[in-house]
């Protein structure tokens, strides 16, 4: 158990950083569209890549930060009955999400857009815009978001099972305690 419990703490790093990087995105994609909002007004000068940069970032935004937001337990979930629930029961339900919702729709999607994404780069299919980018960046960020959230769906199943067995305890400052 202690190695599965390593191996998580592994994937944690690893969304950890993707995290990191998803948080620079929103920053770059901020001041991006600021910087485009004052070009555009004081010099009448804009750029359609501008305006793709700023969705590559949001696209490395929510896919790249979306393992981020699962191992902090700050998803949304729809808390009408889970909120009174045992620790016990809730982490229960967890796997069960996890394990039957989660990772089956995110193995689907990957599956899906990981060829979307081989075909645009090897054919180097760029934006129909004028001044428009290679696409294949941002579609890069479907199978890679899919994939790290696989991995740390994974980490959420090994930790909360190995709590479960009274093997790891889930109170740390990055995770909410269970009550």
């Amino acid at each position: 158990m202690q190695r599965l419990i390593f191996f998580a703490h592994q994937i944690d790093k690893l969304s950890d950083f993707f995290g990191v990087v998803a948080k620079w995105a929103v920053f770059l994609s901020c001041f991006i569209s600021a910087g485009n909002a004052v070009i555009r007004y004081l010099f009448d000068y804009s750029s359609n890549s501008w305006l793709e940069i700023q969705w590559y970032m949001f696209a490395a935004c929510v896919m790249l930060g979306s393992a981020q937001v699962l191992r902090v337990n700050e998803h949304v979930r729809v808390d009408v009955f889970y909120g009174r629930l045992s620790s016990r029961t809730k982490v229960k339900i967890d796997i069960f999400g996890l394990l039957f919702f989660l990772i089956p729709v995110m193995f689907l999607m990957f599956y899906l857009s990981f060829p979307l994404f081989l075909k645009m780069f090897l054919s180097g299919e760029m934006s129909n815009s004028a001044g428009g980018l290679i696409r294949w960046p941002a579609m890069l960020m479907l199978p890679l978001g899919f994939a790290i959230l696989i991995l740390q769906a994974l980490a959420e199943i090994i930790k909360r099972v190995a709590w479960l067995n009274n093997r790891y305890q889930m109170d740390t400052h990055y995770e909410r305690p269970l009550q």
